[in-house]
């Protein structure tokens, strides 16, 4: 994770690549916090997030330092980096539990982020990658309950729980964020009550 940034400077960067991988018709969406702040939710402090398909990750690499952009090639072996000055960008092709593929790219939503129109991850997707990845070496639930507390309304909890049951790590985020009164009691999701698909947000318009 980076460090705090100035989201202006942060914004600057996701113009730049957003309009740099169009330019060169690399298929992306917009993940992590700012698929959550495009809706409404917290502001980013740390990193950007852009998810690409494997097969494109070398492409989408290379068209970032086209721009000007520094790139690394973690020893993960499930992203890249690419830093615009202090601002750090990861460009994820194998996020844990969901494959990059065009289903998830078809399921983004176009919507206008500091004026530009972009693809923005689905929430369910965004969400089930930030909890899969939890683990004993990295169990925060700040932004996750963060997260919650902001955009309660929009997010399909029960396809959420499916997605992320088999993870022990995951589990307790649904115990605590029900204990906080964010989300509804996993009865009251299963019979459909707790699910209402509205997109809205401070500076973001839904294409849908």
């Amino acid at each position: 994770m980076g460090q705090d940034q100035p989201f202006e400077a942060m914004g600057e960067t996701l113009k730049k690549a957003t309009a740099a991988l169009r330019d060169a018709d690399i298929p992306f969406v917009v993940g992590g916090s700012v698929a959550s702040w495009a809706r409404g939710g917290p502001e980013p402090r740390h990193d950007l997030d852009i998810m690409v398909k494997p097969d494109d990750a070398e492409a989408a690499l290379a068209c970032l330092e086209a721009t000007g952009m520094r790139s690394e090639r973690p020893p993960e072996g499930w992203l890249y980096k690419a830093w615009d000055g202090e601002v750090m960008l990861d460009l994820i092709f194998m996020p844990k539990g969901l494959p990059m593929t065009d289903d998830v790219i078809r399921r983004a939503e176009e919507i206008d982020v500091l004026a530009i129109r972009m693809p923005v991850m689905s929430l369910e997707d965004m969400l089930t990658t930030k909890l899969l990845a939890l683990d004993e070496h990295s169990l925060s639930y700040t932004s996750l309950i963060q997260i919650a507390r902001a955009l309660r309304e929009q997010i399909d909890w029960e396809s959420l729980r499916e997605r992320t049951s088999a993870s022990p790590y995951a589990r307790p985020f649904f115990v605590l964020a029900e204990e906080l009164e964010l989300i509804p009691p996993a009865a009251a999701t299963a019979s459909g009550r707790g699910h209402v698909r509205v997109v809205g947000g401070r500076t973001a318009t839904p294409g849908r």
